[in-house]
């Protein structure tokens, strides 16, 4: 018989299925995907949503935050953006003769963060601490922002003209960075049948709140985490920092990442414990924005995957160190 605590846990493998069925009325496939951004939201992190234009990016964000009764905002990063225009700003009102707080986008739960690259680095750094502290310091002020908050954020891997590259300082706060791809042929041709007549977005309605994602977020640290797992995490930490061919390696932040969302990938899996594919299957997407490699100051996802993947291939898991 199931004790109190693994039926909590069935609960959010129930509350994800929920949510990946209810987001596929509208996005064909994506399975993968969806999971991750629900792995994302039990961890708090937040998602660098990286593909070109047209595969759906807002149409996924807007589909989560309708999936999670979540309010929503887009902002649509440009050159000329300030960091007000995202945080807010404090003005005088005449009728009151008091200085009266305008929030700005971002004080919403899920933001969508369009196009992050074009903005400047002033104003990328207008982020950080919202995404890191969940509040904003504005005139002397703290904001606390709305729980659970949540960003994803897109760039486009084409165009580089009038860009500026995400300093790593900021790389490093995105807990995942994940690209939707290209559908095949089975999935566009379900694209274009289901959105001959009319939108399915609009039929969407919420299957959670912010109360399950808040109690999900209390249950899913207590997923158990064997020694013997705890220490391969830390082993392909090291290598990444060993690893001849990367400059940069990953940082303590990306070792708790890995360790928290492989206890979410477990949760949301309907189990209370971690095993060695719940590690494997997240580790790509945490790391692949995190490393740098020696001679080149960006290098794709695919050779950044590729590394990585090695990493994996040479680092026994448990059972195979307990086999020999």
């Amino acid at each position: 018989m199931k004790g109190s605590f693994e039926v909590e846990i069935q609960k959010i493998k129930e509350m994800t299925n929920h949510v990946k069925e209810n987001v596929q009325k509208v996005i064909v496939g994506k399975d993968e995907i969806i999971e991750n951004i629900v792995i994302s939201i039990l961890c708090s992190g937040h998602i660098l949503l990286e593909d070109v234009p047209g595969l759906g990016k807002t149409l996924l964000a807007r589909t989560i935050s309708k999936s999670i009764d979540s309010n929503f905002s887009r902002i649509q990063f440009t050159p000329d953006l300030l960091p007000s225009d995202i945080t807010g700003i404090n003005y005088f009102n005449q009728k009151k003769s008091e200085f009266i707080f305008k929030k700005g986008p971002i004080m919403n739960k899920l933001v969508l963060a369009d196009e992050i690259n074009r903005a400047t680095p002033r104003t990328q750094s207008s982020l950080l601490e919202a995404m890191e502290e969940n509040q904003l310091s504005i005139d002397g002020k703290t904001h606390l922002l709305e729980q659970p908050f949540f960003v994803i954020a897109t760039q486009n891997p084409v165009e580089n003209a009038g860009t500026y590259p995400l300093p790593e300082a900021q790389l490093d706060r995105f807990f995942m960075k994940i690209s939707m791809g290209y559908p095949d042929f089975e999935e566009e041709f379900k694209i274009l049948k289901r959105f001959k007549n009319k939108n399915p977005f609009d039929q969407i309605k919420p299957v959670i709140n912010s109360e399950d994602i808040l109690k999900a977020r209390n249950l899913f640290q207590k997923i158990r985490v064997d020694d013997d797992l705890t220490s391969y995490i830390l082993n392909l930490v090291r290598k990444t920092r060993e690893d001849e061919n990367i400059k940069l390696g990953i940082s303590p932040r990306g070792a708790q990442a890995l360790f928290k969302g492989a206890q979410a990938k477990a949760a949301i899996s309907g189990r209370d414990y971690v095993i060695p594919d719940d590690i494997k299957s997240i580790v790509k997407p945490i790391f692949r924005h995190r490393i740098i490699v020696k001679g080149k100051s960006r290098f794709t996802d695919t050779s950044n995957d590729q590394i990585i993947q090695k990493i994996i291939e040479d680092t026994l898991v448990p059972s195979e160190q307990i086999g020999n």
